[in-house]
């Protein structure tokens, strides 16, 4: 169970929005990718997130290039996880192969407001999200991308299985 505060996003937040594409060959260093997520339409996030805090989206997230650094920045930043009503492929499984926790749950982004930092708790393993006053049910995440994540994203994953 992952519980933190709320960052609503609407839909078709692309990976240019999340880490934008000027930084791609500046640097690699993860702390500094970190500095820069959503820098164009939330300037204060850097400043403002929390250890544990939770993305909630629309529909698409994470449309647009393949980039990993996406997923590095935020995870960099201790986001506990990202829902949505649904994400781009390639985004959905670089979040699995980078150990961030992701869950598809449609129409959570009617049932969240913005800016006002509520709380929600995410059980990924039985599909379980708590808001305020309400509880959701959604597909859960199968038992071998739980472990994917556990341990920190498929080569550590590989690295673990194949000792």
């Amino acid at each position: 169970m992952i519980k933190g505060r709320i960052w609503k996003l609407g839909s078709n937040v692309n990976t240019d929005v999340i880490y934008p594409g000027r930084w791609l060959k500046i640097t690699d260093d993860p702390k500094e990718m970190a500095s820069h997520s959503f820098e164009g339409i939330m300037p204060e996030f850097v400043s403002e997130v929390k250890k544990g805090d939770i993305i909630v989206a629309g529909r698409y997230f994470g449309c647009g290039s393949s980039r990993e650094q996406a997923v590095a920045c935020l995870k960099h930043l201790g986001i506990g996880g990202i829902i949505a009503e649904s994400f781009a492929r390639i985004y959905y499984r670089n979040a699995i192969n980078l150990g961030l926790p992701i869950l598809i749950a449609p129409g959570i982004s009617k049932k969240v407001e913005q800016g006002n930092f509520d709380f929600i708790e995410v059980d990924f393993a039985k599909g379980l999200i708590k808001l305020k006053d309400t509880e959701i049910k959604v597909a859960p995440l199968p038992k071998f991308i739980l472990e994917i994540i556990k341990e920190g994203g498929l080569i550590p994953h590989i690295k673990k299985k194949y000792r």
